[in-house]
Order: structure tokens, then C-alpha cells, then sequence
């Protein structure tokens, strides 16, 4: 109905129905890359599909949370640390996504969680890979104590390299933030003294996986205060690909990078459907790694053949460049026949396949890094014609570089 001015009256307007933000608790860390990861993923979604009210509370659960159930929340997202986290949690009867740092409990528990998982077996895979397309044929893990998640990495590294019939030496160290104060210093002096003699007494050149990078940059730190070169003795990787760890590190810290960011996104999808019905039970979002990020700690690489190691590091300082392996024989000043040999008999491979596998590995960090057309990403890794780049990529990793990309990135 209109008045003689052909205005709706006021009280004849509607009002559409305004969705209330999702209140959406998360007890995730933002000291760690992987707690920050996983945050970036849940504010991406919230944004396309918001609105949501996010309460970050890293390691407080009675911040909204108490004991009077004064916070109305409508699900959470976490990572839980104990047995009494995960009981309080599923005390409030709201749905909920979580890692458990030590398994705290089983994925059947309830019908409205869901779990975010950590590819163990693939990291380990990628890291030990990593390690060995560098020649090294012995290897170490360093890990944590009472660490379930430490434990689970250590576990598949150890298989992985015993199914390819090397050595594989493994130390535990006490977790950092268990301890405190004066009593950590102590500890801390007489952890550095045993992992030293550790260290020392590994057959060296040795590759070693750190459970993450903190523990990566504990080991770096020892082995500089232990005399022990890095990386033509000990080459280190970690994991999370923490920039600021990695950074602070000396040498810089090469570390797994995991697609954390995803698995948040993947995660706050899961909620929202559990949330609003859409999903009855939740299921496992998987946290995969994507690559190795390639730092001092671990390139170049030492090698037992000193011919093979100015191979490698000339390959991995040029491979950028359109080099052939005439430019790689001709850096060392031996016959092609004897170079070729020794390359082959150390590391597997062939010298052209060395640069290949070289140039692949930065196009995948270029093609997940960054927007780069591929035609660009082709001519920065070395590879002239993109048609070449196409075809070879499509060989070695089954799909395009477009497709690539569209996967890493969810």
C-alpha cells in the first residue's frame, strides 16, 4: 500500500532477515607457523562465507570457555594439548575441528568433530627425498621427547630410510617450553653437551630431519658451538617452513613446507557444515607438505666425492641458467666419461637429470609462491621454450603447471 506520493509507509517496510555471525572460538597458537597457517586458511573462508565472529584465545580455554558457560559460542577450532582440553571442549556439546598434538582422542568420539591430521609418512618422504637427491646416504632424526606427533614423524623417516637400505641414527631432546626458567637453562647446558657427542659421533657426511624447525635450529646451534660444518658434514632440514625460525637460524634453516593455510580453509569449511546441519559428521582434513624450502643448512651438499660435490653445487648455483652438462663437466676440469661415472654411481642419477630435477623443484615453489604465468615461470628456472617446461613437467609430475598450481592452492 502507497500514500497519494507513491512512498511505502514505514511501518509497511520489510526488514530482511540479517544472518547472525557464526561465533567461531580458536585455540590455536600464533607464536608458530602452524598455528598462523592454519589462521590464515579459517580468515579466508570467514570472509568469503562470513560473516563469523572469531575469538582467538592460543592455550586459554577458560577465556571463553569458563566454567559458569557464560560464552555462547557456536563451534571451535583448535589444537588440543591434553586429555583435559579435549574433555572440556567436548563438555560444551558444540561441534569443533581439531589437531591433537598427542591424540588425545579417538575421530569416532562424537558426530559433530572433526580432526585436522598431519601427513607424517609424507613428510618424512619429502624431507628424507630431499636429503638424498643430494647425495647423502647416511641419515639422522632429531626429535622430541614425548611427543606424539614428534614420535609419529621419527617413526616414518626411520622406515623410509631402512627401506632404502641406509643407516639411521635417531636422538630424542626434551621439548623447550617444558620446562622453565633457571631449570631450563640447566638442563638446556648439559642437552647441548649430550647432543654435541651425538652429533660428533654420527659417520659423516650425514643428512638429518629435525621434527620442526625449532628443534632444526637447536641442532644448528650445536653443531656451530661443536665446530661441525653445515651443511658439508651435517646438511639439516626441519619443518613448517617458520621464515622467522629459518631466518634466525645460522646457517638459514631449510624446513618442509607444510599447506597449512588450506587445511584451516578445509577446516572452517568443515565447521560451517556441521554448524549448520549441512554435515553430520565431520571427517579428516589432511595437512600436506608441498616442498622443501631449499636454505643454507642443506645446499650444497657435502659429498664423500669431492668431484660430485663441485658437480652439485655448480648445478644447484646455475641450474636457473640454461646450463647443459658440458657446462657442468667443463666447472670441474675432468673428462666427461669419468664425470659422468662417479655422478651416476653417487647419486642415482644422471647429470641431466640432476639439473631437471633441479629446475622442477623451483617451479613448483615459483608456480605456489607466486602469480607467474607459467611461459614466466618456465624462463626463471631455466628451461628456454615453455613448450619444453610443459611437456617435461607434465612428464615428471602428471599434470600441467596450470593444473599444479590449482591443486597446491586449493
Amino acid at each position: 500500500m502507497s500514500n497519494a506520493t507513491g512512498k511505502v509507509p514505514k511501518a509497511s517496510r520489510r526488514i530482511p532477515h540479517l544472518r547472525r555471525p557464526l561465533r567461531v572460538g580458536l585455540l590455536l597458537e600464533t607464536s608458530t607457523e602452524y598455528g598462523r597457517g592454519v589462521l590464515r586458511g579459517i580468515v579466508r573462508y570467514s570472509r568469503l562465507h562470513g560473516p563469523w565472529s572469531l575469538y582467538v584465545a592460543p592455550g586459554h580455554l577458560e577465556q571463553f570457555l569458563p566454567k559458569d558457560g557464560s560464552w555462547k559460542g557456536d563451534g571451535i577450532i583448535g589444537r588440543v594439548h591434553s586429555r583435559h582440553m579435549a574433555k572440556v571442549i567436548h563438555a560444551t556439546g558444540l561441534p569443533f575441528v581439531a589437531s591433537s598434538v598427542e591424540q588425545a582422542w579417538p575421530p569416532q568420539s562424537g558426530k559433530k568433530f572433526g580432526e585436522i591430521r598431519t601427513n607424517s609418512a609424507a613428510i618424512a618422504r619429502m624431507a628424507a627425498t630431499h636429503l638424498a637427491d643430494r647425495g647423502l646416504r647416511r641419515f639422522a632424526f632429531c626429535g622430541f621427547k614425548g611427543c606424539g606427533w614428534s614420535e609419529r614423524r621419527e617413526e616414518a623417516f626411520y622406515g623410509y630410510v631402512r627401506e632404502s637400505r641406509f643407516q639411521c641414527e635417531v636422538r630424542r631432546i626434551t621439548l623447550g617450553n617444558l620446562l622453565h626458567g633457571q631449570k631450563w637453562i640447566e638442563h638446556w647446558e648439559d642437552e647441548q653437551r649430550s647432543l654435541s657427542d651425538w652429533l660428533k659421533s654420527l659417520i659423516k657426511p650425514v643428512g638429518l630431519m629435525a621434527c620442526n624447525d625449532v628443534c632444526g635450529r637447536a641442532v644448528l646451534q650445536v653443531c656451530a658451538t661443536s665446530a661441525l660444518a653445515v651443511p658439508d658434514q651435517i646438511a639439516v632440514v626441519g619443518v613448517d617452513n617458520d621464515e622467522m625460525m629459518c631466518g634466525l637460524s645460522t646457517p638459514s634453516l631449510s624446513s618442509v613446507a607444510l599447506d597449512l593455510e588450506k587445511a584451516g580453509y578445509q577446516s572452517a569449511e568443515m565447521l560451517d557444515g556441521l554448524i549448520s546441519g549441512r554435515l553430520e559428521r565431520g571427517h579428516v582434513v589432511a595437512v600436506e607438505p608441498v616442498y622443501v624450502a631449499t636454505r643454507v643448512s642443506s645446499d650444497p651438499v657435502g659429498q664423500e666425492d669431492p668431484c660430485v660435490a663441485r658437480a652439485l653445487r655448480f648445478i644447484r648455483d646455475h641450474a636457473a641458467q640454461p646450463i647443459n652438462v658440458s657446462d657442468v663437466v667443463g666447472s670441474l676440469g675432468i673428462s666427461r666419461r669419468t664425470v659422468e661415472r662417479r655422478f651416476s654411481s653417487t647419486v642415482g642419477r644422471s647429470i641431466l637429470s640432476e639439473i631437471t630435477q633441479c629446475r622442477l623443484q623451483r617451479a613448483k615453489r615459483l608456480l605456489i609462491e607466486t602469480d607467474l604465468p607459467s611461459y614466466r615461470v618456465a624462463h626463471a628456472v631455466g628451461f628456454g621454450v615453455p613448450k619444453t617446461f610443459n611437456r617435461v613437467f607434465r612428464r615428471t609430475a602428471g599434470i600441467s603447471p596450470l593444473s599444479f598450481r590449482q591443486n597446491e592452492r586449493g
